[in-house]
Formats: structure tokens, C-alpha cells, sequence
């Protein structure tokens, strides 16, 4: 076998589905009525939208190929992965998620000028689009890598159809249609990943026969959580697992992470939008590794015999065709699309909003043009998201064309190298008050130094290390993360005096940061009842349209795998649109009653 065939019933599922997350911009596009409802949703988001939407926005592809990987290899050392995504959403809701919410901002680089001052603003805004830029042709890149060689899609239309859409709905309806479009995507991975796990756990005969089954093929050791070292190539140890977990820290406990929560209400919203991620990665934790596993115990010849170059990579899409009913398949089909789409969406929409409040206001002032007002400013958002994703289209077709190979560590690496090092100081800045202007910048070329010996992989020994000590992915996290911060806390020494400006600024930056949000003062009306109506009428169609695959034949447990789903999306989405009634019926009275 080279490559998994579906069905055409498949086909109509996954065209269906993008056809009704594309249709999602159209109806947040009113939405919108300026830069800040387009970029951050008016600071109007509910909890359960923004909380869902940072959960999806967390993970790719990667999560159900390289991670599959990973799991289809090493057993259970993948749970590491999402259990230290789950513990840095948690230490969001102990403090942190509140505090970005309150910086009250759009972008983080404006958040970076209130902390470091303008010129530190200016390097992120310029440093940090054509990284987004990379990552996001790279994500979309490696989609269409992975479909291709397991499916048999033709790569530049995956890389078109899946580019289109997310452009589509991002471009049109903004930061709300990603939010809604996350939610959506979630409300259909979580219970259809759950239903996968079910099934995986049912063939398998039980957990205990799981362990039983690991035991009796000898792959006790190769599973175990952590690893000696002497397996895998210093994959998956303490070491490994240290780093992942420390990662997960560091990528969503600094300014870089605000984004997250810049669309919520105030701290309140942000804490439960935090906890209800970490929620749902401690759930994932805790099941995406059965698929590949099971893969591992029951199919490992049909997984082996892909014509690819890492086969253990489709473990979970053979485990998921293998045991779900026809109709499903194409739901994994679209989960596996989606998890990469929830990354662009989001990182396209933070993109432009750098764009048009970081960099163009400079311009304005700079070239002395002409103020434009809100109305066009918001046009233009529209217009440079359809120019920024056609460049990341074009970007990973050219991609595509020059046939790169190992993307997903190629991904890993672009985070390690390119990406620890600004979010090191965005950390420590939090924290940490007396620094000059120019500390988060000494921190980050201490940081890419580093990085920059591990791409050009200087030899370990001529640091004192051992000759046989080689740029694992802990060592050059770690090595960064020690460079940079090393670059940080030594800028501490030449802080201003207490009565600067540069002081002053920053004392105002750390007391509006820990200022509750009064949201009625600084906001206004909030819209939760329009949120739950519509989102949740989108829910109901879904549910339907899953209803219909009962007709489809099946055994008795596929009809009720395919049963289950469309009940709990449609109870979810009924819960949601019988909630909006119930809230808008107090504001129609209080209306009525004004208008008497």
C-alpha cells in the first residue's frame, strides 16, 4: 500500500465542511465596524469562544502526523507535549491570563512599547511578520507534504483549497469569524477525537489489555515515558521532556502570548478562557496517543507500508480509517486540515494588526501622509490580509516546488531558533522591573547568538562538553533560553534611576497591567447572546449534516459512533442557541420599557 484511498463520500464531507467555515466570514463580517472589533473582536469575546480559539490556535497539523509520529515510536512520551501546553494555559489562569488581558492593547508590540519603549517595539514588529510569515508557509507546507504522500492529494491543491479558505473567512469577517471558526473546528475535533480513542480502546480489548498487548510484543521500554537516552537518540528523556515542559511555559506565559486574550472581556473572561484550554490540552494529553499506539499494536504492517519517508507519521490517520465508520474518516480528514488552518487564521490576523497599528502609524508620521480615518483603516485590513496571505500561499507553493524534506522538525527548529528568543524577554519583563530600554534587545542577541551556533552546529566540546555531545533539541533550547536570559539579567545593573522617564513608564505599564477592567466603562454593551445565536446555529447545521451520514450503511457500531457525535455537537449547539434566547429576553424588556 503507498498511499490510504477514501471514498467519495469522504470527499463530500470535507467539501461540505470548508464550505460552511468559509461561509463563517460572511456573517461576522457585520461584525466588524473598526480595527479594533476586526483585530481583537472589540474586546468582546466570551470565555468559551476565546478559550477555544487559544486551545486551537496552540497546535497544527504536527499534532496528528509528527506527534502521531512520536507516540507510533515512543508510546506515551508524547503525553509530555500537551501536558506542558495544558500547565502553561493553567499558570494563565492562576495570574497571567488576566494581566494580558489588562495591558489593554491590540497587538503585543504596542504592549512591548509601554514596557521597553518604542525602538524594542519597532524590531518585534519588523522581526516578528516575516517569522509568522515562514511559519505559516511552513505549517501549510507541511499539510500539503503529509496529504499528499498519504492520501494522494495533489500538494498545491491542498496547499490552494486549505490557503483559500483560511484567507477567505480571515480577510472577510477578521478576528470573530477566526474566533467562531476555531470553536467550530474544536466543537468537531474534541468529540470525534474522543470517539477515535473509544474505538481505539474497544479493538484493543481494554487498557489492561493494552499494557498487556505492549508487554507481549517487547515494546515496554521503547513506550515508557521517559526514555534512558540510548533509543532514540537523546529524544523523549528527562532532558527532552524538561525542555517541552519549560517550552510550554515560556510560549504562554509572556507578552507574545497576549494575543490569546487581548479579544476577551476583561481578566475575569481571560482566567476561565485559560482554564478551559488547559482543560481541553490535559484532555488531548490524555488520548491523541491512543490512535498511533493502537496503530502501532494492530496496524503497524499497513502503517510501514506507505510509500512515504517517515511512515509512522500517518499513524493516526491509518488507526482513524481503520476503525471509523464511513462518513467519519473525512471528519479526521478535515481535523487534520483544520489543526493547521486554526494556526494561520490566527497568526494572519495577528500579522496584519501589527501591520496597521505598529508599523503603518510610524509611516504616517514618518513620510508625514495623511491620517486616514477608521472607516478606511479598516478596509485596509481587509486588503493587506488578502496581500500577507497571498504571499504565504505563494511562499509555500514555492515550497511545495523546491521539495523540502523533514518540515515537521524543521518546525521544531524554527520555534527553538527563531522564536525562543523574543519570547525570553517578553517573559522576564513581566517580572522583572528594573531593566534599561534596551534589555529586551541585549536578551535577544544573546539568544539568537546562540541559535546561530546551533544552525551552523558549532562543535559542543569547544565548550567543554563531551565529543560525543551533539545539538539535541533540549540543548538548543535550553542554550538559548540560557543566552538570552543570561542578556536579560545582566542589563539589570544599568537600569535609569526610579524618578526617569524610562522608570516612570514602566511603573505605569505594571500598575495598568494589574488594574481590573471595569468593561461596562471601557468597552461598552457586550454581545454574548449574538455569539451564542449564531455560533450556535452554525453548530446545528454541523450536527445535521453529521445526522445524515446515518443513512449511509454501516455497522451497528459505526451508526452509533456517527450518532454520538451529531448528539453532542447538536446538544452543544441547542445548550448554546437556548442560552442566547434567555439572554436576550431581559435587554428586550429593558428596551421595551425605555421605549414606554
Amino acid at each position: 500500500m503507498s498511499q490510504i484511498e477514501i471514498s467519495n463520500i469522504e470527499y463530500l464531507v470535507i467539501i461540505g465542511y470548508l464550505v460552511l467555515i468559509a461561509m463563517v466570514g460572511i456573517v461576522f463580517k457585520t461584525f466588524s465596524s473598526d480595527t479594533d472589533d476586526y483585530f481583537k473582536s472589540g474586546s468582546k469575546g466570551s470565555w468559551w469562544l476565546v478559550g477555544s480559539s487559544a486551545f486551537m490556535s496552540a497546535f497544527s497539523a504536527w499534532t496528528f502526523t509528527g506527534a502521531a509520529g512520536v507516540a507510533f515510536e515512543s508510546g506515551f512520551s508524547v503525553m509530555i507535549i500537551f501536558l506542558g501546553n495544558a500547565f502553561g494555559f493553567f499558570l494563565n489562569f492562576l495570574f497571567l491570563g488576566p494581566w494580558l488581558r489588562q495591558m489593554r492593547v491590540t497587538t503585543f508590540p504596542e504592549a512591548i512599547s509601554k514596557r521597553f519603549g518604542e525602538k524594542t517595539r519597532m524590531f518585534y514588529a519588523l522581526y516578528e511578520i516575516p517569522v509568522r510569515i515562514l511559519y505559516s508557509a511552513m505549517a501549510l507546507y507541511g499539510l500539503g507534504i503529509f496529504c499528499s504522500a498519504v492520501f494522494g492529494y495533489n500538494i498545491y491543491h491542498v496547499v490552494l483549497t486549505c490557503g483559500v479558505i483560511v484567507l477567505f473567512y480571515s480577510a472577510t469577517g477578521g478576528r470573530w469569524a477566526v474566533m467562531a471558526t476555531d470553536f467550530l473546528q474544536g466543537l468537531i475535533l474534541v468529540p470525534l477525537t474522543i470517539i477515535v480513542a473509544w474505538l481505539c480502546v474497544s479493538k484493543l480489548g481494554g487498557i489492561s489489555h493494552m499494557f498487556a498487548q505492549i508487554d507481549a510484543q517487547g515494546l515496554s521500554e521503547e513506550f515508557s515515558l521517559i526514555n534512558s537516552g540510548t533509543l532514540f537518540g537523546g529524544a523523549y528523556t528527562w532532558g527532552w521532556a524538561s525542555a517541552m515542559v519549560t517550552k510550554g511555559f515560556l510560549v504562554f506565559n509572556s507578552m507574545y502570548a497576549g494575543p490569546r486574550y487581548f479579544s476577551v472581556k476583561d481578566g475575569r473572561e481571560a482566567r476561565k478562557a485559560a482554564l478551559f484550554a488547559s482543560v481541553l490540552f490535559l484532555l488531548g494529553g490524555l488520548i491523541w496517543f491512543l490512535p498511533p499506539i493502537t496503530a502501532r499494536l494492530l496496524f503497524s504492517e499497513d502503517v510501514m507500508a506507505l510509500g512515504i519517508s517517515k511512515p509512522a507519521e500517518a499513524a493516526y490517520a491509518i488507526a482513524s480509517i481503520k476503525l471509523l465508520p464511513t462518513g467519519l474518516i473525512g471528519l479526521i480528514v478535515v481535523a487534520i486540515l483544520t489543526a493547521t488552518m486554526s494556526t494561520m487564521d490566527t497568526g494572519l490576523n495577528t500579522n496584519v494588526a501589527i501591520l496597521i497599528k505598529d508599523i503603518y502609524p510610524k509611516a504616517v508620521k514618518r513620510f508625514k501622509w495623511t491620517v486616514k480615518p477608521e472607516a478606511e483603516l479598516l478596509n485596509y485590513g481587509r486588503i493587506y490580509t488578502w496581500f500577507m496571505g497571498v504571499f504565504i500561499l505563494l511562499l509555500a507553493l514555492y515550497m511545495a516546488q523546491a521539495k523540502g524534506k523533514g518540515i515537521f522538525e524543521i518546525m521544531l527548529d524554527v520555534g527553538a531558533l527563531l522564536m525562543t528568543p523574543i519570547q525570553i524577554p517578553l517573559m522576564w519583563g513581566l517580572f522583572i522591573r528594573r531593566t534599561p530600554r534596551w534589555a529586551a534587545l541585549l536578551s535577544i542577541g544573546c539568544a539568537l547568538t546562540v541559535s546561530l551556533m546551533a544552525f551552523m552546529n558549532v562543535p559542543l566540546s569547544n565548550f567543554g562538553f563531551s565529543q560525543s555531545a551533539t545539538w539535541t533539541f533540549q540543548v538548543k533550547f535550553f542554550g538559548v533560553l540560557a543566552g538570552g536570559s543570561l542578556g536579560f539579567l545582566l542589563s539589570i545593573p544599568f537600569a535609569p534611576q526610579r524618578d526617569s522617564v524610562h522608570r516612570k513608564m514602566v511603573d505605569t505599564f505594571f500598575k495598568t497591567m494589574k488594574t481590573p477592567i471595569d468593561f461596562a466603562a471601557e468597552v461598552g454593551d457586550a454581545n454574548d447572546f449574538a455569539q451564542l445565536k449564531v455560533i450556535g446555529r452554525f453548530g446545528a447545521v454541523i450536527a445535521g449534516f453529521i445526522a445524515l451520514m446515518l443513512i449511509i450503511p454501516n455497522p451497528i457500531e459505526g451508526r452509533l459512533a456517527i450518532a454520538v457525535l451529531a448528539l453532542i455537537i447538536g446538544s452543544v449547539s441547542g445548550l448554546m442557541i437556548k442560552s442566547s434566547v434567555r439572554a436576550s429576553a431581559p435587554n428586550s424588556d429593558l428596551k421595551r420599557a425605555n421605549e414606554k
